[in-house]
């Protein structure tokens, strides 16, 4: 069971990032995928998770309308097209995988990847 996340880097505000989940096959199939975000001395926070179809999508208010969670299934791989950052948007941003769907804390997520730093300066 494994889940790779790759993409973060620094960014200005105002500009964007798409970050990527790959996924081992059992690790993929049938389950819904989030990301969350976790900035220094904070909270692991909820941003958007993706049913197992694709065809249903949940937000947090913090981040709907810039981001886009997306995912291919072919390609066991789940995206966050993220748009328009702020820096309140810098952290370590994590994918994991649910059963369900839409869950939004942390508990209800089985397997975690390992993260990747999203800097957004102002």
């Amino acid at each position: 069971v494994q889940l790779v996340e790759s993409g973060g880097s620094l960014v200005q505000a105002g500009g964007s990032l798409r970050l990527s989940c790959a996924a081992s096959g059992r690790t993929f199939g049938g389950y819904a995928i989030g990301w969350f975000r976790q900035a220094a001395g904070k909270e692991r926070e909820f941003v958007a998770a993706v049913s197992w179809t694709g065809l249903t999508t949940y937000y947090s208010d913090s981040v709907k309308g810039r981001f886009t969670i997306s995912r291919d299934n072919a390609k066991n791989t789940v995206y966050l097209q993220m748009n328009s950052l702020k820096p309140e948007d810098t952290g370590v941003y994590y994918c994991a995988r649910a059963p369900g769907f839409p869950v939004i804390t942390t508990e209800g997520y089985e397997y975690w990847g390992q993260g990747t730093q999203v800097t957004v300066s102002s």
